[in-house]
């Protein structure tokens, strides 16, 4: 499998692209966390878990096991100079 919410760092931004697992919390679906919308990870709990990401303006805490299952394409962000 490729990148997944997991393997973002603070301040990273992606753009879902589909979920590794049938299952997955239909809260965070409610919450816009769909293939095509952008997320960014926001912080990092001190024990590495939970994981704390922003959908549609929404501050979501979510498990890691979980973000593993979330399949997403990086942004690049270019500097313009």
């Amino acid at each position: 499998m490729g990148t997944t919410v997991a393997d973002l760092k603070r301040g990273q931004k992606g753009i879902i692209k589909e979920f590794t697992d049938d299952f997955l919390p239909i809260k965070l679906l409610e919450l816009g966390c769909l293939p095509g919308n952008e997320i960014e990870l926001v912080q990092i709990a001190p024990l590495n878990d939970p994981i704390y990401i922003n959908v549609n303006g929404s501050h979501i805490a979510i498990r890691r096991e979980t973000a593993l299952h979330i399949a997403l394409e990086f942004i690049e962000d270019i500097d313009i100079a």
